[in-house]
């Protein structure tokens, strides 16, 4: 797992608009994180006090395995601006740059074996078994856009999680401006 091109957006504007609701004049918000701010950014799920935080925008490339990346799509508000493909590079990549270090070096054997094939052949029933073979340890890099609302979503749920991405993962939604005051 490895996250590059972090960008954050709006931090300042959107903790001052969580002061909006108990404003007379809007002239006074102000960026201080105050004991109120924290505790509408903690308030439990379904509550939507924490609505602000949809304003946190976070922008990142993320390198995942595919095991993670079909649990990662199920965060609606996690959104792919781009991503590598195995639909149309599987038989370009070095496949021993591919794969994590969970992955048997004899499956990564018999790819390499697949992939020399599909090439030599161009034969669709060779593609096919290239890419319906490749392991979930299969890592691929995907430019992602989302907000301190769902990474607070995806901390609460994952930060314990078996798979050693999700942890690493979540040990980098710490690192982000303010998280403990507004995602932890």
């Amino acid at each position: 797992m490895k996250i590059e091109n972090v960008k954050v957006y709006d931090l300042e504007e959107s903790v001052k608009a969580s002061k909006y609701p108990m404003a007379i004049s809007t002239d006074k918000c102000n960026f201080d994180i105050t004991d109120t701010v924290k505790r509408l950014a903690q308030s439990p799920k379904g509550e939507a006090h924490d609505q602000f935080l949809s304003g946190i925008r976070v922008a990142f490339d993320l390198t995942f395995s595919n095991k993670a990346w079909i649990e990662l799509e199920r965060y609606r508000f996690i959104t792919f601006v781009s991503s590598q493909s195995t639909m149309h590079r599987i038989a370009k990549f070095d496949l021993s740059q591919q794969y994590n270090e969970y992955v048997d070096k004899r499956i990564i054997s018999i790819m390499n074996e697949l992939k020399e094939q599909y090439n030599n052949t161009h034969d669709m029933e060779d593609y096919l078994k290239l890419l319906y073979s490749n392991p979930s340890g299969f890592e691929l890099t995907a430019r992602l856009t989302t907000n301190y609302r769902c990474l607070k979503g995806v901390y609460s749920q994952r930060k314990n999680h078996r798979l050693p991405e999700w942890r690493k993962f979540c040990n980098w939604i710490e690192t982000l401006p303010y998280a403990s005051e507004l995602i932890i």
